[in-house]
């Protein structure tokens, strides 16, 4: 599907499906310096099942025009603005990293429009190293190279995926080489500047997961208790021997998990 937004084109990943009203809708909205490919799986899952799907490219990501956002807060409000040009009322988002904030921020700022949202690899607030945004901002190859070390498991560096033919490794860092200059560093920067996060948290009425890897090291378990207080009712699910990139790591227990909320 590609939409109009702000005089930019705007790609969503839809399972080759028109819109259904009648149908509940499910977003996914993913990570710095991703596109919507990083929801494949979870996306084609869910549209199989009786949902409408939107896995979308943020601007200047994937197939989407424009400039990169700078804030989580513009984001939301950009995403809402996806979801009137697409005739959506009401979604459940999903939202992975730089994706989940966006999710948390979307559901703060227009409740109307949320009836749930999924945290997958997430905390609160979510800085990132000066090493990496230094070598983001220089456009240097080491902030992919630090960003796929760490974000993986250290046993998911060796192979072993559960998917026959796909490196995790390898592809996630051509997901990072593909990205446009700078874009990496405005994602990063969005990160790490989302200093109004727990305000948004105490605003969210609506249904949360929090789905966290037992083994991440970019936004390990233990750094996430204050998000946790912030939303007491969450309902938190850590998947064993999984790092940051989830999606990949345990593609088959994400899925069950989402089925929690989805």
């Amino acid at each position: 599907m590609k939409l109009t937004v702000n005089n930019e084109s705007v790609y969503a990943y839809t399972n080759s499906k028109t819109h259904n009203p009648s149908l509940p809708t499910i977003i996914f909205v993913h990570g710095s310096g991703m596109d919507h490919t990083v929801w494949t799986l979870a996306s084609r899952h869910f549209a199989r099942h009786g949902n409408n799907v939107l896995a979308v490219d943020l601007p200047g990501h994937g197939r989407s025009t424009g400039q990169p956002l700078s804030s989580v807060e513009a984001m939301a409000d950009w995403l809402q603005e996806v979801m009137s040009e697409a005739g959506i009322e009401q979604a459940k988002v999903v939202g992975h990293s730089l994706g989940s904030l966006i999710a948390l921020e979307l559901a703060a700022q227009h409740p109307e429009k949320t009836t749930g949202i999924a945290m997958v690899g997430t905390t609160l607030p979510m800085p990132v190293s000066d090493a990496i945004l230094n070598a983001a901002q220089a456009d240097d190859h080491a902030a992919f190279d630090m960003l796929t070390q760490w974000g993986f498991s250290k046993r998911h560096q060796f192979g072993g995926n559960r998917n026959s033919g796909l490196w995790m490794v390898g592809n996630t860092l051509r997901l990072y080489e593909r990205s446009r200059a700078g874009v990496l560093f405005h994602d990063m920067s969005a990160c790490n500047d989302y200093s109004e996060g727990m305000a948004s948290a105490a605003k969210v009425k609506c249904p949360v997961l929090l789905l966290l890897g037992a083994e991440d090291r970019l936004t390990p378990v233990r750094s996430t208790k204050a998000l946790r207080d912030a939303l007491p009712a969450a309902d938190v699910c850590i998947l064993d021997g999984a790092g940051h990139t989830i999606m990949v790591e345990a593609p088959n227990a994400m899925l069950d998990a989402l089925h929690r909320l989805l």
